[in-house]
């Protein structure tokens, strides 16, 4: 979660694009506009060393120079573990953790 932040904050599509399960991925659209300024983990589920899914509840902080103003994103994402590594697979369902 926290690598995927990063590639958000510092523009790198590649990378996101690479930790997104195929599945579910889509096309990335560069957001020049937004400066992630911080982002705050509040819970994870599983993601463990022998788990194979898991899921991080996340707020997001950004400033939009083109307004003026902050903002932030929530999500409660779910990932999922192939081959030992790990991809994100979408928002997960409020109430089973499990992908919408």
């Amino acid at each position: 979660m926290r690598s995927r932040y990063s590639a958000f904050a510092v523009g790198d599509g590649d990378y996101l694009d690479a930790t997104w399960h195929r599945s579910t991925r889509e096309d990335l659209q560069a957001d020049e506009v937004l400066e992630w300024r911080r982002l705050d983990v509040l819970h994870a589920t599983a993601g463990g060393p022998d788990d194979d899914t898991g899921t991080v509840r996340f707020v997001a902080h950004y400033w939009d120079p083109s307004i003026g103003e902050f903002g932030e994103v929530a999500e409660l994402s779910a990932f999922v573990r192939e081959r030992g590594q790990w991809f994100y697979t979408g928002p997960a369902d409020e109430r089973s953790g499990l992908l919408r």
